[in-house]
């Protein structure tokens, strides 16, 4: 049984399309150049406690990691940037290198994405980071040139500022037990009522063939983190057949036509037809794949009252797709409060470069939607 009405569906797909704006985004934060293969994007928004908005994301610059990191830097540094508000500008508070987020027998080789999440205590930073790790003896042989293995930590402290690699731990190991899904990356935090956490993040098997999602949870008052789900959402029998990659949960407002239904979440999550550039035929319709990584996006709803229970709603083609370049469209990050929903993701330019764009869209214009 759908967790929604056809008329839900409709109203929920309208607001998604009027948030992730393509053509009304604005450019929040550029890569380190212009140009094939620099990128910024990868984390999430959040507010400070002075009311600052923070935003998270990983500067990523040329590289191709279908043969492995010789060919590039990739993902160089994390970093953090502030503003007073929605509007920016955006200033660079923080950032740590690849060098930083090393431990003294696992050397960074790649950064992807990361998260800020206000704890308690203060502040904890989670980051996903290739490691100079050998693949197990019986798939050795699939591990790339100058690659390794992905895995997340955390950083954490009393406020951003104290923020350091010194309190580095790894939160997520990659599986080894389970090659299927060996490689985990791109967090996800989002907290439950009672006070729990919950962690998503990407998983992929040791031959990058799909990527999936998990759900992690770490209960109140504990430092470890146990599995809820291995498989958030199923891939798809479309576009979305090689991946099915959750980067944001947003908490559906209660108005409209959703005012008297039960806690429902919107999820956002990239895809692509395949992780390898596909050939086309001349005369079919032309459609935007991936190459090396997923590309443009759709959304799924998801049922709070059980995590596991997620539906796609983007069943037969991507709802965001850019209108330059490559059509890339991906790791949307949102944040809400009863002045409406900012927005944010990663928008393939016409100089094929891929800077953080955002759009803010009103409470009056969600709840003309959702009305």
């Amino acid at each position: 049984m759908s967790l929604l009405t056809p008329t839900q569906a409709t109203k929920l797909t309208a607001l998604a399309a009027a948030l992730i704006d393509q053509k009304a985004a604005r450019v929040l934060i550029e890569p380190l150049e212009r140009g094939t293969g620099y990128w910024f994007g990868g984390g999430n928004v959040i507010r400070d406690r002075d009311g600052s908005i923070l935003i998270s994301g990983r500067y990523r610059v040329y590289g191709d990691s279908r043969t492995g990191v010789h060919s590039g830097e990739r993902g160089k540094e994390a970093a953090i940037f502030r503003a007073g508000d929605f509007g920016g500008p955006f200033e660079k508070v923080a950032s740590f290198s690849k060098a930083e987020l090393s431990y003294p027998d696992r050397e960074v080789v790649s950064i992807e994405g990361v998260a800020l999440h206000l704890t308690d205590e203060g502040i904890e930073f989670f980051v996903s980071s290739e490691k100079d790790i050998p693949y197990p003896g019986h798939i050795a042989k699939f591990l790339k040139p100058g690659a390794g293995v992905w895995s997340i930590d955390r950083l954490s402290a009393s406020s951003l500022v104290n923020l350091c690699p010194s309190s580095l731990e790894e939160v997520i190991p990659a599986g080894f037990d389970e090659p299927a899904r060996l490689h985990t990356k791109d967090p996800w935090p989002f907290d439950l009522p009672n006070g729990d956490l919950v962690l998503g993040y990407c998983t992929h098997p040791f031959s990058w063939s799909s990527s999936g999602t998990a759900l992690a949870l770490r209960k109140k008052g504990s430092s470890t983190f146990e599995t809820i789900t291995k498989d958030l959402l199923p891939r798809g029998p479309v576009w979305d057949i090689a991946a099915a990659r959750v980067t944001e949960r947003l908490a559906i407002p209660k108005v409209g036509v959703f005012a008297g239904a039960p806690d429902l979440s919107l999820y956002f999550y990239d895809s692509c037809e395949c992780l390898r550039q596909l050939d086309e035929n001349p005369k079919a319709v032309s459609r935007p794949r991936g190459w090396s990584c997923e590309e443009i996006g759709g959304i799924a709803v998801g049922d709070d009252a059980d995590l596991t229970k997620v539906e796609s709603l983007s069943i037969e083609a991507p709802l965001f797709i850019s209108p330059h370049g490559t059509g890339c469209s991906r790791y949307v990050a949102t944040f809400a409060d009863e002045s409406g929903i900012f927005a944010t993701w990663q928008q393939s330019q016409d100089d094929l470069s891929q800077p953080l764009v955002g759009h803010f869209l009103p409470m009056e214009r969600v709840r003309e939607i959702l009305g």
